[in-house]
């Protein structure tokens, strides 16, 4: 009897609690989740800089090649065996120096011969003038005829004339044996030695002894579209006394060779091509250009003054044509459309979609995107940046 009233009142404890158990949860409802907080994303880091403004030129480009301002090669005008060579291959030589020697020893003895056959005549002459001397006392006192005094007359012209025909082929002798000494006409740089000592040389040999190659000053034959003339001439007539500039450069644009001006440019146009062909003269004291390289040549036509720059990597191109991104005063970034009058030694002339003193990227654009906030690299930081970045950069 005692256990039945224990659990009574045990059921009669757990019911009230089970009900307001029920009770909260029925009163609390479906569970809720927290609200989630949104996160800004972080600003990506670029490269900038900002839009410069001053006098920017204006060239032309054109890929040339240098020809010698002079070539010639040295040949002989006479047959003899090389005696001496005077220079080593590749030598810089002047006008007039001395090359090389053929044996003179035929040619002086001709000379001799030639000396000695006018002596004879010359003492002939001295001898027909004394005996017509005394025959024209004869005749005067008219104990000789007129027969006999013109005959002596026309024996002394006749030695004397033949005087003169000695005298001219010596002189001749004399030529043929200064042709013994090759020397240079020219200023410049002896090539490779075609004749060796010992060698007989010929005047109908075709390579000669050796070619002398002026560069010094030296010129450039060089093409651009025949689009251009107008603009070359037009410029051509603001100063007709001041020639326009040409600059030299490698092929691959890293290295400038020498300055220069421009010769002419040619009479007439390509048609084959559509091109014309001008010609630049070069002083080069450094002796940069040599013949038959290939260069690329830039011509001076205007100086495009308060013209505004940036760096070539600044311009990009999309579906639309050339473009850059802009870092606006909130740190975000915009695209503007631009127009590029020229890339030159790495900057960009801006035509039209930049103003001065604008910062603009230059390094980091595959993660751009207009709006994005960006934080500006500057120092080791940007270096490194562009280094990643043309790791990272997507191939176009």
């Amino acid at each position: 009897m005692r256990r039945k009233i224990v659990i009574t009142v045990a059921l009669l404890m757990v019911v009230p609690a089970i009900g307001g158990g029920l009770a909260a949860v029925l009163h609390l409802g479906p569970f809720k989740q927290p609200a989630l907080v949104s996160v800004p994303p972080a600003p990506v880091p670029v490269v900038a800089t900002t839009v410069t403004q001053g006098d920017v030129p204006i060239y032309l480009t054109g890929v040339g090649t240098v020809i010698a301002y002079n070539t010639t090669v040295v040949r002989s005008q006479i047959q003899g065996q090389i005696v001496s060579i005077n220079f080593t291959e590749g030598q810089t030589v002047k006008a007039g120096d001395l090359l090389a020697e053929i044996d003179p020893r035929p040619y002086q003895a001709q000379i001799d011969q030639l000396t000695a056959t006018r002596n004879r005549d010359q003492a002939q002459l001295t001898n027909a003038q004394a005996n017509l001397d005394r025959y024209t006392q004869l005749a005067n006192k008219g104990w000789a005829t007129p027969q006999l005094l013109d005959t002596q007359k026309a024996q002394v012209a006749q030695l004397q004339n033949a005087i003169k025909a000695d005298e001219a082929l010596i002189e001749a002798a004399k030529v043929q044996l200064s042709y013994t000494r090759l020397t240079s006409p020219i200023d410049g740089i002896v090539g490779i030695r075609q004749v060796d000592i010992g060698n007989i040389i010929h005047p109908t040999d075709p390579n000669g002894l050796v070619v002398v190659t002026q560069i010094e000053p030296i010129s450039l034959i060089f093409t651009l579209p025949e689009t251009v003339l107008p603009q070359i001439q037009q410029q051509q007539q603001k100063d007709p006394n001041t020639p326009l500039t040409v600059l030299a450069y490698s092929q691959d644009n890293a290295i400038k060779l020498d300055k220069g001006t421009l010769g002419l440019v040619n009479n007439q146009i390509l048609q084959t091509t559509g091109s014309i062909q001008l010609k630049a003269n070069f002083p080069n004291k450094e002796h940069r250009l040599w013949p038959g390289q290939l260069i690329n040549a830039r011509l001076l036509v205007d100086t495009r003054h308060n013209g505004l720059t940036v760096p070539a990597s600044v311009v990009q191109q999309g579906p639309n044509g050339a473009y850059a991104y802009v870092v606006n005063a909130d740190s975000t970034v915009a695209t503007r459309p631009v127009k590029v009058a020229q890339i030159s030694q790495g900057q960009a002339l801006i035509d039209s979609g930049l103003e001065a003193n604008e910062q603009v990227v230059t390094d980091g654009q595959y993660k751009l995107q207009p709006g994005v906030h960006v934080t500006i690299l500057t120092g080791h930081a940007a270096e490194q940046a562009k280094a990643q970045s043309a790791q990272q950069a997507p191939i176009p």
